[in-house]
């Protein structure tokens, strides 16, 4: 089977954004591709936080991947930190890169906007240990999202002047790899685009259930359609895609109705997506609970993680090494 690499930063609790954006994916796809989901938490350096943070924020991400439907056995989880092969092969990989191709990256100018004061190598070199994550394994494809593309062109740049210098076709090119044609972006609370945690307006999969209603109850809305069969606008609109997501059909229609016949209610509407949301979430967060009270569970799972992936990057950095010239 193709391999299949992804990871996420150790930035707190997942949301539903991570959840129906990417996790339930994931949690497909480990059935049909040869999966290994990482925790990133080397890439949380760049800002600087604290290392007890990065380990519990990880500790944390793993028992949500696990109550989500990451099965270890079958796809791997480990945290990067524990795959030390990674860095020599970043080493490698950054031998190759040129200053002015790091700082093009739109991501990084991102950054280094947001945080002039803290402009660190790390943040610039950030492409090329992603592509390490990635080349390391020979991975085949990625799941990303639309903010990761431009990271991605730099793997595969890697890939490419790694094999050209060195006169090999050893390092594949990894490809983007997109859950549908039209993937699912889960709405802000606030009325913006997305949902996301530096925006402040996500519900979290650890939210009980009156955290919830209240944040769905205090979702930004307008005066109502005065019109019938009136076009949505996008803070109702993001109304509409929480019912998409936890509703019912027939519910989603009485609802669309209402719209379109100037007759909906707000409040009644919010107090329906709370209750759905609830009920999708409280299985899950049953589950993380579950996970993250056995500490011992969850250090055997990233051991054995970390067994799964370094067998994989030694494998890859011993022929790396052979390539290149090193004894």
């Amino acid at each position: 089977m193709d391999k299949v690499v992804s990871g996420i930063r150790p930035t707190g609790n997942l949301h539903l954004g991570n959840y129906f954006g990417a996790v339930k994916s994931f949690v497909q796809m480990q059935t049909q591709y040869d999966c290994m989901f990482f925790i990133a938490d080397w890439h949380s350096l760049t800002t600087h936080p604290k290392p007890e943070d990065i380990r519990q924020s990880a500790r944390t991400i793993l028992a949500e991947y696990l109550a989500c439907g990451l099965e270890p056995e079958r796809a791997p989880i480990y945290i990067q930190s524990d795959v030390p092969e990674t860095l020599e092969l970043y080493l490698y990989l950054n031998m190759n890169m040129y200053l002015g191709e790091l700082e093009r990256v739109t991501t990084f100018k991102e950054k280094a906007r947001k945080q002039p004061d803290n402009v660190n190598a790390g943040l610039l070199t950030y492409p090329t240990l992603m592509a390490a994550d990635i080349l390391q394994h020979r991975a085949a494809y990625v799941p990303v999202g639309k903010d990761q593309e431009q990271n991605m062109e730099v793997a595969r740049k890697c890939a490419r002047r790694f094999n050209h210098i060195y006169g090999v076709e050893f390092f594949p090119e990894p490809q983007n790899f997109y859950f549908s044609e039209k993937a699912l972006k889960v709405p802000g609370l606030d009325g913006s685009g997305k949902m996301g945690k530096s925006e402040g307006n996500c519900i979290y999969l650890r939210d009980d259930d009156k955290t919830i209603t209240k944040k769905v109850m205090r979702a930004v809305t307008d005066s109502g359609p005065t019109e019938p069969n009136s076009p949505k606008p996008e803070v109702i609109e993001n109304l509409f895609t929480f019912m998409r997501i936890a509703s019912t059909d027939e519910t989603y229609r009485y609802f669309d109705e209402k719209w379109n016949d100037c007759s909906i209610r707000y409040g009644d509407m919010k107090k329906q997506i709370a209750a759905d949301l609830c009920a999708t979430v409280a299985p899950i967060r049953e589950r993380i609970l579950e996970y993250s009270s056995d500490s011992a569970r969850l250090d055997r799972i990233a051991a054995h993680g970390a067994e799964v992936a370094r067998a994989s990057a030694a494998a890859t950095v011993q022929e790396v090494r052979h390539i290149i010239g090193f004894k």
